[in-house]
């Protein structure tokens, strides 16, 4: 990030993207990332983080603001409501600096045109949020329909207090946050008057399946899903096909809307209430945009959307699944699966009381404690299940005392259902009738993995009993050993540590585009300001780290397949790339290589640096996208006359991603390669001729096509009858365990799959090589 970007205080959403957390915010910067990518984001702008520092610096805030913090005790709630109240009015007291406040007015004008009042949402983008071990989200004000310059500045001042609202004190202090490390940026955003609004995951954020997507949706604005003050409608969507496999519609009484300039509570009419608000296209065409950002962002999201009354759809923000947790796997014999099937004994022979919606998985047993509002907080011990209407962020002290919870209202997007996942929690939302029908201090049991309420508790020592699957153990996976070898596909090296000590045989696929965003200068820029060294120093640091936390094991490293569009985002990319309608199949690969050799030569070098002076002799070389077997001749011409030479500790790969290069395969080998690795993402798309990048024919994508599968078997049997290594790094083997079954039948030599996989990849290979051996 550079100097001049750092202390910008305003920015726009086309000049940020997903790496710049730090200066405008998880929100901020997501919004920037899919504003870029083309999604349907409405147009604004971001106040920076920097303005949010700039304006506690200004004013001699913090010295205050750490006096007033002293008072915080976790064991009283109270204290953290006293100390918010002291801060706020402190922060709501203080002026905004002109340097600030002026930049932000004439971008709301010039969001809206200068004679009309555009109306906007003004919200909070915490630079600490949305990290995978948080969930800042819903901690923070945000401010709907706000029109006029000076409504929008005092609204940012506004945002700026609410980080020291009690609920975001309390978290940041459990979660060992330093209160003056985590910044607020504010994007401020056209509103978009919704006829309808949702919620979206692209897994189940329940059960972790990440074959699904889950939509929920409400008529009018969004809060009201998000606070569950109402229940919305709720729709499963197969990720494979884009069918919807379950639909379950709600009663829907009131709604939130603006009119006549105020936005307020509606009652919806009665021949509507019971109706669908989202029609099955509508649902569809969400679920394959948020197929679209799971793919770009390799990691599930959570995006909220609206619908206009034109029926157009908007995506106002994304971020990942900070709730998202795997099962536990034990054996059937541990204490763990014994529990489990005693309480499931135990629970049968129970009378239900109550269902709703599964929002948080386990078994919960206690005392009810029905909670009204969030001044009777105090009233819930440790073990005590907390009954309620519906939470807001300030019953978060409360829900980590509890063994389960139950709401009247909400869904899985609830406030009350992403915190109880987080929290690890049973929890079933939306009974209607929960409030009315329990009573204090009635002993009552929470399924939260099928959404049912059971009359009495159970036998168990423990209060909470977390599903587990009768499987193989955690430790009998890691010790499990096959023919076929495991790798992994890596791309940022601040996890390189801790995926090394999976039971992984190497890096497969170490992505060299992470890493070039990062350093962020195109690398002819850098070259024409004669600052190849520092690149180059740069890359093999990076590098390294990687190759040394996997040392003995390889690491094959991908070289950077950047496409033109990708190249443009780069600092000065704008005057060395051409803009082209087709990226994906133009300037990249292999023949930019050639073309740009010394581009290609700053990479050689950190190779042979990491190699040489670090001495790490793990690291080997990939190509991708090579069109011809005359340019991977070529390709490696450059590769060798450079001083990077073939031999015992030095391989040379391929990707296999093009039809060409399975159609022409023997004579690619014959060029001399050790390996090669199927990019099985890029090969279905051109195998099939879809876009991957396009939501609308998203749904014939699929690498199980017999087409595919075809090529598939072609390329491996091709590699063993050549005595080459035959790998594979798409997608697809993370996503599909039947298409690893098949792999295994085609002999495969290796499979690179995303870290969550490894141990499911590791079990699915066990048993597809027993049943081959059991065959024969």
């Amino acid at each position: 990030m550079s100097a001049q970007k750092k202390n910008k205080f305003i920015y726009w959403f086309s000049e940020v993207g997903k790496e710049d957390v730090p200066l405008v915010g998880g929100k901020g910067a997501n919004l920037g990332e899919m504003y870029n990518l083309g999604i349907p984001v409405p147009p604004g702008f971001i106040v920076s983080s920097s303005a949010y520092f700039h304006f506690i610096e200004v004013n001699n805030l913090r010295k205050q603001i750490e006096e007033f913090l002293k008072i915080t005790d976790k064991n009283r709630p109270e204290s953290y409501t006293a100390a918010s109240e002291k801060i706020i009015k402190l922060l709501s007291s203080s002026p905004i600096p002109k340097e600030i406040s002026q930049p932000a007015m004439l971008a709301y004008l010039k969001l809206g045109g200068i004679f009309k009042n555009t109306l906007v949402a003004v919200r909070s983008s915490a630079t600490a949020e949305d990290l995978p071990e948080a969930s800042f989200a819903g901690q923070q004000r945000t401010f709907l329909n706000v029109k006029g310059e000076a409504n929008v500045v005092k609204a940012i001042r506004e945002c700026w207090a609410s980080l020291f609202e009690p609920r975001a004190i309390f978290y940041r202090e459990e979660k060992g946050f330093d209160h003056f490390k985590v910044g607020l940026a504010i994007p401020v955003q056209k509103m978009i008057q919704s006829a309808v609004s949702g919620v979206m995951f692209t897994c189940d954020p329940v059960t972790g399946e990440k074959n699904r997507i889950v939509v929920d949706a409400v008529y009018g604005l969004g809060d009201y899903i998000v606070q569950g003050t109402v229940t919305p409608d709720h729709f499963v969507v197969d990720k494979n096909d884009f069918k919807i496999l379950q639909k379950f519609i709600s009663t829907q009484k009131i709604q939130l809307i603006k009119k006549d300039g105020v936005t307020r509570k509606y009652l919806v009419p009665k021949s509507r209430q019971n109706k669908q608000k989202m029609t099955d296209d509508e649902v569809i065409r969400v679920a394959k945009i948020g197929d679209r950002l799971h793919k770009h962002y390799f990691f599930p999201q959570d995006a909220e959307f609206a619908i206009d009354k034109k029926r157009k759809i908007f995506l106002v923000q994304t971020r990942p699944v900070t709730t998202l947790k795997e099962m536990a796997k034990f054996s059937e014999s541990s204490p763990e699966a014994k529990e489990e099937k005693s309480a499931k004994k135990e629970i049968g022979e129970k009378k239900i009381i109550l269902t709703g919606s599964a929002a948080s998985p386990g078994l919960g047993w206690g005392k009810v404690v029905i909670v009204n509002s969030k001044k009777e907080i105090g009233k819930v011990k440790q073990g005590d299940i907390l009954v309620t209407s519906m939470t807001t962020p300030d019953f978060v002290p409360a829900m980590k005392k509890v063994s389960a919870i139950v709401t009247d209202k909400g869904g899985l997007t609830s406030h009350a259902a992403i915190v109880s996942r987080e929290l690890g929690v049973p929890c079933v939302v939306g009974t209607e009738k929960a409030t009315k029908l329990l009573k204090n201090n009635q002993a009552i049991t929470v399924d939260g993995t099928h959404g049912k309420v059971y009359l009495g508790g159970l036998t168990s020592k423990s209060k909470i009993i977390e599903p587990v699957n009768i499987n193989l153990s955690h430790k009998e996976t890691q010790m499990l050993k096959t023919a076929t070898k495991i790798y992994v596909n890596l791309a940022d090296y601040s996890l390189a540590e801790e995926v090394a000590k999976k039971n992984v045989e190497g890096i497969g696929l170490l992505r060299a585009e992470f890493i070039m965003a990062e350093i962020g200068v195109h690398p002819k820029k850098i070259i024409a300001e004669g600052k190849q060294r520092e690149f180059i120093d740069n890359l093999a640091e990076k590098i390294g780290i990687f190759c040394r936390a996997f040392n003995p094991r390889p690491v094959v490293y991908r070289a950077n397949d950047f496409k033109t569009n990708e190249y443009r985002n780069l600092k000065g990319g704008d005057l060395y790339e051409p803009k082209e309608a087709s990226p994906l199949l133009g300037f990249r690969g292999a023949y930019r290589y050639i073309v740009d050799e010394k581009v290609f030569a700053m990479e050689i070098a950190a190779i042979k640096k990491v190699r040489n002076k670090m001495s790490l002799k793990n690291l080997w070389l990939m190509i991708p996208f090579v069109r011809t077997p005359e340019e991977l001749l070529q390709v490696k011409k450059i590769v060798t006359s450079r001083g990077l030479t073939r031999s015992t500790s030095f391989q040379l790969w391929m990707m296999v991603e093009i039809p060409s290069n399975v159609i022409l395969l023997e004579d690619f080998l014959k060029v001399g390669i050790d390996g090669v690795s199927i990019g099985s993402n890029d090969l279905t798309m051109l195998i099939m001729g879809t876009d991957r990048d396009n939501s609308e024919v998203a749904s014939v994508f699929d690498e199980r096509n017999p087409a595919v599968l075809w090529a598939l078997e072609k390329t491996i049997k091709t590699c063993h009858q050549e005595g080459i290594t035959c790998s594979i790094c798409g997608q697809g083997p993370s996503e599909y365990p039947d298409l690893v079954e098949k792999l295994i039948e085609f002999g495969i030599t290796s499979i690179s799959v995303n870290p969550d996989a490894i141990e499911r990849t590791r079990e699915i290979i066990y048993n597809a090589e027993a049943k081959l051996v059991n065959k024969k």
